[in-house]
């Protein structure tokens, strides 16, 4: 069976130096989830030095943790909070010299490797430029590392990256991030900021603002990719529809007006999901009941969740071989043109 593995992250030198740099010259409270995310993992414990090593790693190191786990090629990108920490005119520098980078490395084993761009939202016609000459070189869509320093990309002044990747015919990645400065403070005294809640609940509303600002109505073509099943969302669906439907009717919101369809049809047309971090069955067989055999990816969440046995999870599924085959390869090919 040939593996795909969906959402796995990758972080250069270079920049992992420029996080250390913000991490002292920055105070907590400029944005919280950042120091709480990166300021563990540039630390001293095991758990953190392991993942820096094996995070910057695209050669034969990452190979044989692939092997291990039985993963033929890996859909890599830039971990959180990718460029999108930095003013406008250095994100984007870095993401340009990012994606060069990273091109250069799967080159070296492109039957192992593809990858999506990483693009600067702080200035969106830059991140337009830059995902056109990305997919030129071959990159099959870009991340976007969820909010930008606490502003969505449903705000209007974003809808030309959307313009662009439907254009282009490639899907945007949202991956999570920890929480924003306005949101966070509830999560961190318990540890809820990171991938055990606050990326999901940061991420699943990511989405959800795209989708009741109209978005997929505008762009009816555009793919988005999500991770871990969803956020969280496939589970929604029902209530989405009815509570969504009830605050146009009553005109509570000026910003939640009246949509073509139901929320619900846009994460089943517009939307796919990945596995990764959520090797569960019972939650993978529901979103592929929901969303459709066609919308559910495999992925691992690389290096952060290396466990070579969970993929025991998804080879023993109750489903059939061709569905199988979905999860694992061609959902992907599909959908990313590899």
């Amino acid at each position: 069976m040939i593996r795909i593995a969906a959402e796995e992250a990758w972080a250069p030198k270079e920049l992992l130096e420029r996080y250390r740099k913000l991490l002292a010259d920055k105070p907590t409270s400029w944005d919280p989830g950042f120091h709480s995310l990166w300021g563990f993992f540039l630390g001293a414990k095991p758990r953190a030095t392991a993942l820096v090593r094996r995070i910057q790693d695209l050669g034969e190191a990452r190979l044989a943790d692939m092997d291990s786990s039985g993963i033929a090629k890996q859909l890599v990108f830039l971990t959180a909070p990718g460029v999108q920490v930095f003013d406008a005119a250095t994100a984007t520098s870095l993401a340009r010299a990012t994606n060069d980078e990273l091109v250069s490395s799967i080159a070296k084993h492109p039957d192992r490797y593809a990858a999506l761009a990483a693009i600067a939202p702080q200035d969106p016609h830059a991140a337009v430029k830059e995902l056109q000459r990305a997919v030129a070189m071959g990159m099959k869509g870009a991340v976007v590392n969820s909010h930008t320093q606490g502003e969505y990309l449903d705000e209007p002044k974003y809808w030309e990256i959307f313009e662009a990747a439907q254009a282009l015919d490639v899907p945007l990645y949202i991956h999570p991030n920890t929480p924003p400065a306005s949101m966070i403070a509830p999560f961190l005294p318990r540890g809820l900021d990171g991938a055990i809640y606050g990326f999901a609940v940061e991420t699943g509303l990511h989405l959800l603002r795209i989708i009741v600002a109209g978005v997929f109505d505008r762009f009816p073509k555009l793919k988005i990719a999500v991770g871990h099943l969803g956020e969280g969302l496939p589970f929604w669906l029902f209530r989405l529809d009815y509570m969504h439907r009830s605050m146009v009717i009553s005109e509570r919101y000026a910003g939640a007006k009246p949509l073509s369809r139901k929320p619900s049809d846009y994460i089943k047309t517009n939307v796919w999901v990945t596995t990764s971090g959520m090797q569960w069955a019972p939650a993978i067989l529901f979103c592929q009941q929901v969303l459709g055999v066609e919308r559910v990816l495999y992925a691992m969440d690389y290096p952060y969740q290396f466990v070579p046995e969970e993929v025991k999870v998804t080879d023993e599924l109750p489903v059939s071989e061709a569905e199988r085959t979905l999860l694992y390869r061609t959902n992907a090919e599909r959908l990313f043109k590899l």
